[in-house]
């Protein structure tokens, strides 16, 4: 089964760590990202960026573009995880690696009904 790991921070926070900081969080991150590759039980994994620069569709028909996701939390969605696990608790395990590396993140694990991995997409630095 696939599972989403969804990482929520306050975006405030994220902004305010060093380049230093930043680079060692990802680094402890990656880690557990490699472990999990090694293990087949990683796909497609995203940082995304900051929520000023996001927007949402929402309404009938062709829909209207409004700025920012306009979450009624306290975290940001900052980025996600699939895992292919047996079960939850094997999923919850490796949200517990990655809240290790990140103990101020919160994750939330949740089950993914429909998965198509897509094409392999290559960075495009340009966005």
């Amino acid at each position: 089964m696939h599972y989403a790991i969804l990482a929520y921070h306050e975006e405030a926070v994220v902004e305010s760590w060093t380049k230093d900081e930043d680079a060692a969080l990802m680094a402890d991150l990656l880690e557990v990202n490699d472990r999990l590759v090694r293990q087949k039980r990683l796909g497609p994994a995203a940082r995304l960026g900051p929520t000023g620069r996001a927007v949402t569709l929402r309404g009938k028909d062709a829909g209207m573009v409004i700025d920012g996701p306009f979450a009624e939390t306290k975290e940001q969605l900052l980025g996600f995880y699939i895992v292919d696990c047996p079960a939850i608790e094997d999923a919850i395990a490796a949200a517990r690696e990655l809240r290790r590396a990140n103990p101020t993140a919160v994750y939330e694990i949740r089950p993914i009904l429909l998965y198509r991995p897509g094409a392999p997409l290559e960075p495009n630095e340009t966005a």
